[in-house]
């Protein structure tokens, strides 16, 4: 099917508007392929970043200070910040792939390994997936599967034909086609992609159009000096009756295929922080050398000790004065990143994360925006879910089979504040120990949770509980497990209590702190010292 694999890249910035018209895009295409270039832009940053020239102009600047003046400007990248530290919630738990009757197959552990066939491992392959699908709202994976003249699977093997996968963001997806079916589901119809192939030094770069339908599969190349002429490079049969693509959405939208973005918002904000640093950049130097204003005839020299040489007729009101700014504005530039960085965490629901000094936050606030980043992290995490059971939908499809296997993806992440759950313990286990008649499974209970929360790596607290597991009735751990402790008001009571704690191996300390009304009850504070 089709051709070999080729990497396929974002789009050269110097297609215009009228090779995009030309190449046939979806009207879609054309509202929202701006928009992908900034996006693209703010989470690749640096040099990336600065090419998009992004920076407000001022009235009257030339062209050099404009370039100079991008060049200086640092560039605060939250966007990536953002998405990695999604990408780390999800991808610390271990995903569960039972892969059924797919599991022997030698194509489906070479697909592991080796994913897109550049050497990309299907774990990296899904992160870049989660990654780009944030940044963009939607990408499309496609499976495709490269032309053989292998007359048997195992010919296949040995030339290494095998179903591979490959990435496409929104800005190759250049037209597409839904239809309802009998059954009333939408099904992808037409798709149509770009890909780019890299040339050496001195040869042009290439661009391929790859149009598939649920019959056929052709390709062509699309030349930028001759936009409105065709040069057909291949067109084969579509064996599988079907687009062999998964659309994998962060966040859907009312228009098929277009996703809505989970930094949109974010990288808005980003810019105008970008914006204000360069403003912040300017009053600093300004501040720091201000400009001297005088008449061609004086003499004057830059640096610290200068000398100005003045005329002796000059008029007083022509002698040479600095013109200075106020710093004044500075601290009200710093405070408006600063806003702008709180909104852009309040947003993420990440102010309790990505925070590196101490805000003001209810512990009801805290809780609440841990929740809302759990569920938002679920919700991410079903939809990856979702796309990789597609995506060995369509690779058991390609090897003539059914896939029955399943695939489950963590949708608890357990995110929390550790100093404060440290603080509510300590409170806790004040109370418990100031009170005279406290449930020692209370306590024991408390020291479970201190270990929980200390120990963050779930093999290590597994293997700690292993170390520290109960061996005997002496084992405090194993008291609420054993038999219940009322508190004993008469000695007859007593007797036959402490009779079955000592048959259950109860030592006499054991004894006294769980009864600490012994002492009352004797009349004496050492009661039970002497056992």
């Amino acid at each position: 099917m089709a051709t070999e694999a080729v990497y396929t890249v974002n789009q050269d910035p110097n297609l215009v508007d009228a090779h995009y018209t030309a190449m046939g895009v979806h009207p879609e295409y054309l509202q929202h392929y701006k928009r992908w270039a900034f996006l693209r832009r703010s989470f690749a940053g640096g040099y990336e970043w600065r090419l998009g020239q992004y920076l407000t102009k001022y009235i009257y600047e030339s062209d050099a200070d404009y370039l100079r003046r991008i060049s200086t400007t640092p560039y605060d990248n939250h966007v990536k910040s953002i998405i990695e530290v999604y990408n780390s919630f999800l991808y610390r738990q271990p995903i569960k792939r039972d892969f059924g009757n797919l599991s022997n197959m030698p194509e489906l552990q070479n697909l592991i390994k080796d994913a897109d066939l550049e050497g990309r491992n299907f774990d990296s392959f899904m992160r870049d997936v989660n990654a780009m699908s944030s940044l963009y709202g939607s990408v499309c994976v496609l499976i495709d599967k490269p032309v053989s003249n292998a007359r048997t699977r195992a010919e296949e093997l040995g030339q290494g034909i095998r179903p591979y996968l490959n990435l496409f963001t929104p800005e190759n997806i250049l037209d597409w086609e839904y239809t309802r079916q009998e059954s009333g589901i939408y099904e992808l119809t037409y798709l149509k992609l770009l890909e780019i192939e890299q040339k050496a030094y001195g040869v042009p770069t290439r661009y391929y159009i790859r149009e598939f339908t649920p019959d056929m599969i052709s390709v062509t190349e699309y030349k930028p000096e001759k936009p409105n002429a065709r040069f057909p490079v291949s067109e084969t049969a579509n064996t599988l009756g079907k687009i062999p693509a998964v659309v994998v959405y962060a966040n859907r939208s009312p228009v098929r295929l277009i996703g809505v973005s989970d930094v949109g918002d974010i990288a808005d904000h980003s810019n105008a922080i970008y914006n204000e640093l360069s403003e912040l950049e300017q009053l600093i130097r300004l501040s720091n050398h201000p400009s001297l204003v005088a008449t061609p005839e004086v003499d004057a020299s830059a640096g610290a000790g200068a000398i100005i040489r003045i005329p002796n007729e000059t008029d007083a009101g022509l002698r040479p004065y600095l013109l200075q700014p106020s710093g004044q504005s500075i601290e009200s530039i710093i405070n408006s990143i600063e806003h702008k960085i709180t909104a852009i965490d309040r947003m993420a629901h990440m102010s309790g994360i990505r925070t590196v000094q101490t805000r003001q936050q209810s512990g009801i606030s805290m809780i609440t925006e841990y929740a809302q980043l759990d569920a938002k992290l679920s919700e991410k995490s079903q939809n990856l879910e979702l796309a990789e059971e597609q995506i060995f939908d369509l690779f058991a499809m390609w090897m003539g089979t059914n896939f029955q296997g399943e695939i489950q993806y963590p949708r608890a992440f357990h995110i929390r504040d550790r100093n404060m759950d440290m603080d509510i313990l300590e409170k806790a286990s004040r109370t418990v120990r100031d009170s005279l008649n406290a449930d020692p499974s209370i306590k024991a209970l408390i020291n479970q949770k201190v270990t929980e929360t200390l120990i963050k790596d779930p093999f290590e607290l597994q293997q700690y509980q292993i170390k520290v597991k109960p061996s005997g009735p002496n084992d405090q751990m194993t008291l609420p497990n054993q038999m219940q402790h009322p508190a004993v008001t008469s000695t007859q009571d007593l007797v036959s209590h402490m009779r079955e704690m000592i048959e259950q191996g109860y030592t006499n300390q054991q004894i006294i702190d769980l009864h600490p009304e012994l002492a009352g009850l004797f009349g004496n504070s050492d009661a039970g010292q002497e056992g």
